[in-house]
């Protein structure tokens, strides 16, 4: 097998690491108070980045998600909170629209997020449901030739930025799974309030948002029959998405401690010649390399959405090597790396994210193992759990 990228790939990244090195990573101590890199968008917005995953009809670029994980995994270790913000708009929200709405809505959203005018959230969790999602009570209702939506989400990223909001509801008040589907709101629209405000370890700022009688076209319903089952088939590519801003994050921390280890003195030499110093590095690198090569393999699942147990396991993995290789790259810095102004202090707490949304940890594990369970073939020996 050949795992090499291919030249545009390579050209690709190549891009994006010399905007992600030069502009976006000086940046990245001064959005930590929550302030949206505005700047950092209009840099990757005029190389294409943000239409990544919008049709070329729309005046994206139709990238597969592979790619896609790619350039965000390269933001990452410039600036998490610049990669999550891009994450928004390349990933299941623009994947959403593109997949289910009307060619009106999408002829009219999709440019706008190409050029990073029309900046996306998407509204999930509520104050009482996160990964219940069968049990949510926001709901909208369809009266005649208008729908009318009401209920509350919460934890929900870039609501002062955001132009067009993503909203998982139930629809008509039906009961349980096949109640669920989605709408869009657009910023503006009457009861649609902002009730409580949340600043984040990793940076970002996220919000509680209320729908009190928030009327709205009948094309917002954008996902009504079967909802519940294509969302989740959708948010398949968050869960490879979300492990890239993991990888990036572990990588960026990793570059940090080499460099580091290599000039760093102690006891008359740099401290990258002890033993116990190398094998931390080499015990991290390990980490690194089985995380890369779990996520491009679930990444290549993808037609068009990825394979739901490769990107669990590849997002339960990289999270987890995330958080594990952060923490050692502060104790390669010491008492330095404790401190606001090291990069990998920075690139930890955006770590500590990874497990926590796009699913979490324990929430994957279940999903796993009930596959495990009901769906391995009856062999003798696990034969094709190796297999593409």
């Amino acid at each position: 097998m050949d795992f090499k990228l291919t030249d545009d790939q390579r050209a690709m990244v190549a891009a994006v690491r010399a905007v992600a090195q030069e502009k976006i990573k000086p940046r990245a101590g001064k959005v930590m108070d929550g302030s949206f890199p505005h700047e950092s968008f209009r840099d990757l917005a005029g190389i294409g980045i943000l239409g990544m995953a919008v049709p070329q009809e729309y005046g994206g670029l139709g990238l597969p998600v592979f790619e896609t994980a790619l350039v965000i995994e390269e933001i990452a270790k410039a600036c998490y909170v610049t990669a999550i913000g891009v994450m928004g708009m390349v990933g299941v929200q623009t994947k959403i629209i593109d997949a289910f709405a009307p060619e009106p809505v999408k002829r009219r959203l999709l440019p706008g997020v190409v050029s990073g005018e029309t900046i996306l959230a998407i509204c999930m969790t509520e104050p009482h449901a996160g990964t219940d999602v069968a049990n949510y009570r926001t709901n909208v209702d369809i009266e005649n030739d208008r729908l009318v939506l009401n209920g509350s989400k919460t934890l929900i990223s870039r609501v002062d930025e955001a132009a067009v909001f993503v909203v998982f509801t139930r629809v008509d008040r039906r009961p349980g799974q096949a109640g669920i589907g989605c709408v869009l709101v657009e910023r503006g629209t009457p009861g649609f309030d902002v009730i409580a405000r949340f600043h984040t370890m990793g940076g970002e700022n996220l919000a509680e948002i209320r729908f009190d009688s928030c009327e709205l076209p009948l094309e917002n319903l954008i996902v009504r029959e079967d909802g519940f089952r294509k969302l989740l088939n959708a948010f398949n590519t968050q869960r490879c998405l979300n492990p890239s801003i993991s990888l990036g994050l572990a990588e960026g921390a990793f570059e940090e401690a080499v460099r580091y280890a290599r000039s760093r003195e102690a006891f008359g030499r740099p401290i990258g010649q002890f033993q116990g110093m190398r094998w931390k590095l080499a015990e991290m690198y390990r980490d690194i390399e089985v995380g890369r090569a779990m996520l491009y393999r679930a990444c290549a699942t993808a037609d068009p959405f990825p394979d739901p147990h490769q990107a669990a396991i590849a997002k339960m993995y990289c999270n987890e090597m995330a958080i594990r290789v952060t923490s050692e790259a502060i104790q390669v810095h010491g008492g330095y790396g404790f401190t606001d102004d090291c990069p990998v202090s920075r690139l930890y707490r955006g770590a500590r994210y990874g497990t926590l949304g796009g699913g979490t940890t324990e929430t994957l594990k279940e999903l796993v193992g009930k596959h495990i369970m009901s769906s391995f073939p009856d062999l003798d020996g696990f034969l094709e759990t190796g297999t593409f």
